[in-house]
């Protein structure tokens, strides 16, 4: 047991429990999200695998081989387990612990965290963002789902199961049940911090950019007839929006450049110029810029591609640069065109 009975009754009179010995990024955030909750909050944990001391638990997260939802039993070790989140698409990725209690409390966890109500709109955009965001991963790498069918091109051990796995008590390290309890709650604490601050990021950051781009893309065709630009008054997270939004265009449209100033409060910012790519995570642009522009600078770019005012075009050619507003769409319909 993590703490004392006297500590118990100061903080708590509910219990969540989980398994004891060596644990894993989805049960430390399991139990960081269900703090978060008015039920669960600054709730007690046992961490045992005794279905007897388990028995008589509030909640018990990724132990018990029982989900539940109404006996508050969230394991997904089970044969014949098969439970997906099911909404916005999500409906492939088998769910850990994290992920049973983020489908059944994450609405309130984050009404509750931003202050708002539960059945307040920007809630179920968030909850979604956020599964598919942080959660989604917690549960592939914790049911054995690797992130690609073929050879990955690097190692990555950056990820959130990896710095929680690292917390464990070292394979030659003397060790005990009360050191295991308190690794565990460090590790709880780092899947928190990384919930939280994903969650302040979509609230604070990126979800307004919505309004932002979903204006843009309907004065698309005052940019441009084509309807394959857009112009953003001032930077801003535009990819995820863009690919939400961009099925339900009428008329229908494939965007491949976003115009926007380097400062939207100089109005003598210089503009860029950058290509969509074929999807959020891409490398791969819909339409790079031209190949004879890649690389070239300020006068040289300028006399390649015959529109003043050049700044560079990258290497790559997924992004570039002219002095003013006008170079940069002179640019993109250049682009267009070749």
């Amino acid at each position: 047991m993590s703490s004392s009975p006297v500590a118990k009754k100061m903080k708590s009179t509910k219990v969540i429990g989980t398994h004891s010995g060596t644990f894993h990024c989805d049960e430390a955030l399991a139990v960081f999200m269900l703090r978060l909750t008015d039920e669960f909050k600054d709730a007690d944990l046992v961490r045992t695998r005794d279905p007897a001391k388990l028995e008589p638990l509030d909640i018990v997260v990724d132990v018990g081989g029982v989900y539940d939802d109404a006996a508050k039993r969230y394991d997904h070790h089970q044969r014949g387990f098969t439970e997906v989140f099911g909404f916005g698409g999500f409906n492939k990725t088998k769910l850990s612990s994290a992920g049973l209690v983020y489908k059944h409390y994450g609405k309130h966890i984050i009404a509750r965290v931003l202050g708002v109500a539960e059945d307040a709109p920007q809630v179920e955009t968030l909850w979604l963002r956020v599964y598919g965001e942080l959660i989604e991963s917690i549960d592939a790498i914790d049911n054995g789902i690797n992130i690609t069918s073929g050879e990955l091109a690097y190692n990555q051990r950056t990820d959130l199961s990896s710095r929680v796995r690292r917390v464990n008590p070292r394979w030659n390290e003397t060790t005990n049940d009360d050191v295991y309890d308190a690794k565990f709650e460090i590790a709880s604490k780092i899947t928190g911090e990384e919930f939280l601050g994903q969650l302040d990021y979509f609230a604070s950051a990126w979800l307004p950019a919505r309004d932002i781009v979903k204006g843009a893309l309907e004065d698309r065709l005052n940019v441009d007839p084509s309807g394959k630009v857009v112009v953003f008054k001032q930077s801003a997270p535009w990819k995820d929006h863009l690919f939400d939004i961009e099925p339900t265009l009428q008329p229908a449209a494939e965007i491949l450049y976003v115009l926007y100033p380097e400062s939207s409060e100089d109005p003598n910012s210089k503009w860029r110029i950058q290509c969509v790519p074929e999807s959020t995570d891409s490398f791969i642009n819909r339409k790079s810029l031209p190949e004879a522009w890649r690389g070239v600078r300020d006068a040289d770019l300028s006399k390649v591609s015959g529109i003043p005012g050049c700044v560079f075009c990258h290497a790559s050619g997924f992004i570039g640069g002219n002095e003013t507003y006008e170079g940069a769409i002179a640019m993109a319909r250049a682009a267009l065109s070749i």
